[in-house]
C-alpha cells in the first residue's frame, strides 16, 4: 500500500548507502530485488538475516555478474523494471556489460541510480574511500567537534546515509516521477561528497555572512553556545538544550530562577564559555530524572540524551510507534509517514540466493532456463555457509 507500490527496482548489492536507499524504497512499497554474488560477501552473510535491516523486504537473487549468462539474465529482467541501483566504482558496471548505455538501450524508461563516494567524474573518481573521507573533503567534518580538539566523527550518518543513500533514494524518486510524463529514463549520479556538501548549505551561508567562526566548537550550533549544548547531570547522564529563539531562552532563564541574571545577554559570544561553565555547574546539581520533571513541560527545547538501549522505551517513541519490535529484535519503522498510503516493512532480509528461482520465474524465465543458469554457475539458489 506504500506510495511506490507497483514500482520494481533492481539493486546490485553493495554496502552502506546503496542498500539503505533500497531499504527506503522497499519500505515505501517498491519491489526491490537484490542481486548478490553467489555465496555472498563479508557484509551479506549475516548469521541472523533478521538483523540485516538494510536489506529488509528485498527478495534476493544470486547471480555471478562475471558470467555472461548472468549479465544476459539481468538484461532480460530490465524491461520489467523501473529502476536500478548500483554502488560500484565508476566503470565497473560498464566492464560487466551493464553500464547505463546498455541498460537504457534495453529499457529507455529505466532510472539508473549510481552510488559512489567521489562521483562519476573528477580527478578523485577512481580513488578508494569511505564515509569519513567524503565528509572530510566536502567541508562537513572540519566544523564538527569541541574547541581545541580534533574533528569529531559523526558516525557514518553524514556521508553514507544522509549525503549518500537518502540522496540516492530522493534522486530515484524524482527521476521516476519525471519518467511518468516523459517516458524517458536517466542516470542519477549520487555522490556522497555532493550530498554531504548539500547538507552543509546553511553552514556555508553562515560562514560567508560572517556568522560562523572557522574555529570549531565556538559557534551557536557546534557546542560553542551555552544555550545549545549537551550537559552532564549529577548521576552521569546527559541532557540536551537548544534554546536558540529568545522566547525559549527566556523560558530557560525562568527555569533557572535565581541564576537568570548571570545569563541575561544571550548573544554575548565572548562570554559564552563562562556562561556555559556556570550552566554546567547548575545542571550537575540534579540527576537526569529530576531535570526531566523540571524541563518536560517547559518550552526550553529540551530532551534527554538517550542511549541505543534506552531509546525505544521513551513514551514519545512508543506513542508514535517509531520502532517495530517482533519480540526478538527491534528496528526503525518506515519513515516518513503517509496519511493514505503508509509504508510498511514487508519482510526480513532474505538469505543470499533465497529467492533466485522465484524471482527468475516472475520475470519470465522458464524451468529449463533457470536450470541452465544454476547448472552453469551463473546463478545460485541458496546462500553458501559463511566461512
Amino acid at each position: 500500500m506504500g506510495p511506490l507500490t507497483g514500482r520494481t527496482i533492481i539493486e546490485i548489492a553493495g554496502i552502506g548507502p546503496g542498500p539503505f536507499a533500497g531499504m527506503l524504497l522497499a519500505d515505501m512499497g517498491a519491489r526491490v530485488i537484490r542481486i548478490e554474488r553467489p555465496g555472498g560477501s563479508l557484509f551479506s552473510n549475516a548469521q541472523e538475516p533478521r538483523l540485516d535491516f538494510l536489506n529488509r523486504g528485498k527478495p534476493c537473487l544470486a547471480l555471478d555478474l562475471k558470467h555472461p549468462d548472468a549479465v544476459a539474465a539481468v538484461l532480460k529482467m530490465l524491461p520489467e523494471a523501473h529502476g536500478l541501483i548500483e554502488g560500484n566504482r565508476p566503470g565497473v558496471m560498464e566492464r560487466l556489460g551493464l553500464g547505463p548505455d546498455v541498460c537504457l538501450a534495453t529499457n529507455p524508461a529505466l532510472v539508473y541510480g549510481r552510488m559512489t563516494g567521489w562521483g562519476q567524474q573528477g580527478p578523485w573518481a577512481q580513488k578508494v574511500g569511505h564515509d569519513i573521507n567524503y565528509v572530510a573533503l566536502s567541508g562537513a567534518l572540519h566544523p564538527m567537534g569541541r574547541a581545541g580538539e580534533k574533528p569529531a566523527i559523526p558516525l557514518n550518518l553524514v556521508g553514507d546515509f544522509g549525503g549518500g543513500g537518502l540522496m540516492l533514494a530522493f534522486g530515484i524518486v524524482a527521476a521516476l516521477l519525471e519518467a511518468t510524463g516523459s517516458g524517458k529514463g536517466q542516470v542519477v549520479d549520487a555522490a556522497m561528497i555532493d550530498g554531504a556538501a548539500t547538507l552543509m548549505a546553511s553552514t556555508f551561508a553562515a560562514s560567508q555572512a560572517g556568522f560562523w567562526r572557522p574555529e570549531r566548537g565556538t559557534n551557536f550550533l557546534d557546542g560553542g553556545a551555552h544555550f545549545y549544548e549537551v550537559y552532564e547531570t549529577s548521576d552521569g547522564q546527559y541532557l540536551s538544550l537548544g534554546a536558540i529563539e529568545p522566547q525559549f531562552y527566556a523560558e530557560l532563564l525562568d527555569v533557572l530562577e535565581e541564576n537568570a541574571s548571570e545569563f541575561a545577554n544571550q548573544w554575548d559570544m565572548d562570554n559564552w564559555p563562562a556562561m556555559k561553565e556556570k550552566l554546567a555547574r547548575i545542571i550537575r546539581t540534579r540527576p537526569l530524572a529530576e531535570w526531566d520533571t523540571v524541563f518536560n513541560d517547559r518550552d526550553v527545547c529540551y530532551a534527554p540524551v538517550l542511549s541505543i538501549d534506552e531509546v525505544r522505551q521513551h513514551p514519545h517513541h512508543q506513542a508514535r510507534s517509531t520502532f517495530v519490535d517482533d519480540g526478538d529484535y527491534w528496528q526503525p519503522a518506515p519513515a516518513p509517514r503517509f496519511s493514505r498510503t503508509p509504508g510498511v516493512i514487508s519482510g526480513n532480509a532474505d538469505r543470499v540466493g533465497g529467492s533466485t528461482e522465484t524471482v527468475l520465474s516472475e520475470f519470465g524465465f522458464d524451468v529449463a532456463e533457470i536450470e541452465q543458469l544454476l547448472t552453469s554457475g551463473a546463478a545460485a539458489n541458496h546462500a553458501a555457509e559463511p566461512a
